[in-house]
């Protein structure tokens, strides 16, 4: 052990009461963390990792928990430790956000709605560094041009919900950063970010401990990140510790069952090379993956999107006139067969997620052609676009956001079908229990609430919904993004699973490269609202042609503690901006064929 660590949890014990009776979230975990030391506490949902960082920050008796053994010695100046468990609320209220900083996992919990951004910014470096008002403004946005989010000086006039769920978490992040913290909690920060800007968050972090000496506690599912950016790992499983080492030890050496299962179940980018279809996950001691390749699809096309485009209105003033439009998606081209996963990937409001929300009209596109099964959706009316709905289904990235709290589980898978079916309550309710088997969750689970389900149960809920009228088309918005990688892994195999039994075709978006790599049949990428690459998945990823794309596959974090990625490695830009004047009409993208199937965007369309 290190002689002066920053940080000393002892035998910490933190328990819940809840309506069945008191759950232990954590029990006797000890760990270290010492002056530019990061410690990588890994786990799935429920494991306590949360719950630990939350108990440093005093923050787990916000939610009902308590801090019923154990210490929490923090090193506040030299040779003078606090135990931050027995710390008064005002004294707490002087470390958090000054001596502790913490990104949280969900941003649009952790800022305020009624704010803005730059009054969130400015917040803590007032009370905390006794800037003026014009000083704190002056530094929110350094701050926000440290995090690369675009356009930073009026980005401190906007709202929360007028960011994209990547730049929210930026700005978690450079409000964490704001003070210069000893000590900074990272819950997983990286989780709802692209791979660029996730490689650019860890450079971050790394560079900030270097040059301050803060220490940074991370926690994660991500085990590349955990090769990435962590000297030391905890591994934690059901509010225990059950391994700790060096990173280079915990990724070559693994004791411990659950370890090796973490490691086993991480999709590695290039372990797809010279596949021509999708493969399962494989997982220790789980006999349910799908036995060989996932079928290659069939010619017949069941989705065909031509010269789609999404724009948003900017408005400004008294009158709130027009000034500049948003091109988030624009001039969009592709076509999905039966049973084919297309992917698109890219940097957080590239405009991905609008592509997928425009094909299911829950956007408004401004012109293009959406066919679907040979019917096209954009010129059908309100009552047809209802029916059609049967056909093409979404998977939110938000489960949260997109179940009902106030609604029992089975009501909402059950929902589509009472909506779509003339089927009675028996036949509705083995329906239900046969999708809750489908998505391996207990029947028991069908008369809880979604506040009582972790972030990968409530997930596994939305798919099952999804998958509830047999679909021809599911539209998964980042579906996996939350999840652990074991959870993951088995979420991932579901769906491929369905695939290949139903033929169902999938729009894939992600920014998860690793994971896209084994999950397509083709790949798309995207930038500033178009399409700069499209082509077969082993085309892409072994051949990319277009500058976004390399540095995109670049920034990748690989699984292998040994071959780490510089600053040097990662060739980072500025993040052009898709607002464009009234009137503006970008030229139309033009492609050329670089191979079968393998087109790529000429010129530097969309700026």
């Amino acid at each position: 052990m290190l002689d002066q660590p920053l940080v000393s949890v002892e035998k910490l014990r933190v328990e819940f009461e809840t309506n069945d009776g008191t759950v232990v979230a954590v029990e006797d975990v000890s760990f270290e963390v010492a002056p530019g030391e990061t410690v990588c506490i890994v786990g799935e949902s429920g494991s306590g990792k949360s719950v630990s960082s939350l108990s440093l920050m005093r923050l787990v008796e916000f939610s009902g928990g308590e801090i019923v053994g154990g210490k929490l010695r923090f090193q506040v100046k030299k040779d003078e430790n606090l135990d931050l468990a027995a710390a008064d609320n005002d004294l707490m209220r002087t470390i958090r956000g000054n001596k502790i900083g913490m990104i949280f996992q969900e941003p649009m919990t952790a800022l305020n709605p009624v704010f803005t951004i730059g009054m969130q910014l400015s917040e803590g470096l007032r009370v905390h560094k006794g800037l003026s008002k014009k000083e704190a403004a002056a530094r929110a946005v350094e701050l926000l041009r440290m995090v690369r989010i675009p356009e930073p000086e009026r980005r401190l006039t906007q709202y929360p919900h007028e960011l994209s769920g990547g730049m929210r978490q930026r700005v978690v992040i450079a409000m964490a950063l704001a003070c210069e913290p000893r000590l900074l909690i990272a819950d997983e920060p990286t989780t709802a970010l692209d791979v660029t800007i996730q490689a650019e968050i860890l450079a971050l972090i790394n560079r900030l401990k270097r040059e301050t000496g803060a220490a940074v506690l991370f926690i994660t599912h991500d085990m590349a990140v955990v090769a990435q950016i962590a000297d030391r790992v905890v591994v934690m499983f059901r509010g225990n510790k059950v391994e700790e080492g060096p990173v280079e030890q915990i990724f070559a050496n693994p004791q411990h069952d659950y370890t090796k299962q973490l490691l086993a179940a991480v999709p590695k980018l290039g372990e797809m090379r010279g596949k021509t279809a999708p493969e399962p996950m494989r997982l220790l001691g789980d006999d349910t993956h799908v036995e060989g390749p996932v079928r290659p699809a069939s010619d017949k096309v069941i989705l065909d999107v031509k010269h789609l485009v999404t724009r948003f209105e900017v408005k400004a003033g008294v009158l709130r006139r027009t000034v500049a439009n948003v091109h988030a998606v624009e001039d969009v081209s592709f076509a999905i067969r039966e049973g084919e996963t297309l992917s698109l990937v890219g940097e957080s409001g590239c405009g991905k997620s609008t592509c997928g929300r425009s094909i299911l009209r829950l956007v408004e596109p401004d012109a293009g052609e959406v066919i679907l099964d040979g019917k096209d959706v954009i010129a059908m009316s309100e009552r047809t676009l209802r029916n059609a709905r049967r056909d093409m289904q979404m998977i939110f990235q938000d489960p949260f956001a997109s179940l009902n709290p106030q609604m029992k589980l089975n009501a909402q898978v059950a929902e589509p079908l009472r909506n779509y079916f003339n089927l009675g309550t028996t036949e509705i309710n083995d329906r239900v229990a046969q999708l809750f088997d489908r998505v391996h969750l207990p029947r028991s689970f069908m008369n809880r609430y979604p506040h009582e389900l972790s972030g990968g149960q409530r997930q596994r809920i939305a798919i099952a919904r999804a998958l509830a009228l047999n679909p021809k088309l599911i539209i998964a918005d980042e579906a996996v993004s939350a999840l652990d990688v074991t959870v993951q892994a088995q979420v991932l195999n579901l769906i491929m699973e369905l695939q290949a039994d139903l033929g169902i075709s999938i729009l894939f978006i992600s920014h998860d490269m690793a994971v896209v790599e084994r999950v397509s049949h083709r790949v798309g990428v995207m930038y500033l609202g178009r399409i700069v690459e499209i082509g077969p998945r082993a085309s892409i990823f072994e051949n990319p042609q277009h500058p976004y794309t390399i540095s995109l596959l670049t920034a990748v974090p690989v699984a292998d503690p040994t071959n780490r990625k510089s600053e040097g490695d990662l060739n980072f830009k500025p993040i052009a901006s898709p607002i464009f004047p009234v009137g503006h009409e970008p030229e139309p993208s033009v492609y050329s064929e670089i191979g079968p199937g393998h087109y790529v965007l000429e010129g530097s369309h969309g700026r």
